[in-house]
C-alpha cells in the first residue's frame, strides 16, 4: 500500500520536477528560489492531478473490476489440522 502512495505522490510531483529541471537548464543564471517564485504552481498542480487521475482510471480499467478469479478457492484443512495451499479447480 505504501508503494502505491509513493507512486501517486511521485506522479503528482512529476510535472513540477520536469518544469524546474527545464527552467534551471534553460536559464543557468537563475537561482532556484527565483524559479520557484515565478513557477505556475496552480497549472503544475492541475497537470499532476490529471496524471494521477489518468493513472487511476487506467489501472481501474486494466483490472476490469476483477478480484479473485472465480476458480480460486481458499486453503483447505489438511491432515493433522495443518492448512494446505488453495488449489484451482478445473
Amino acid at each position: 500500500m505504501i508503494r502505491v502512495a509513493i507512486e501517486i505522490v511521485l506522479l503528482f510531483l512529476l510535472p513540477a520536477a520536469v518544469y524546474f529541471g527545464y527552467v534551471l537548464l534553460a536559464r543557468p543564471t537563475a537561482s532556484p528560489t527565483a524559479v520557484v517564485n515565478v513557477a505556475p504552481l496552480v497549472w503544475l498542480s492541475i497537470a499532476g492531478a490529471v496524471l494521477v487521475g489518468a493513472m487511476l482510471v487506467y489501472y481501474g480499467l486494466e483490472a476490469g473490476g476483477r478480484g479473485i478469479p472465480e476458480e480460486a478457492h481458499g486453503p483447505a484443512d489438511g491432515k493433522e489440522g495443518r492448512v494446505e495451499p488453495g488449489r484451482y479447480r478445473r
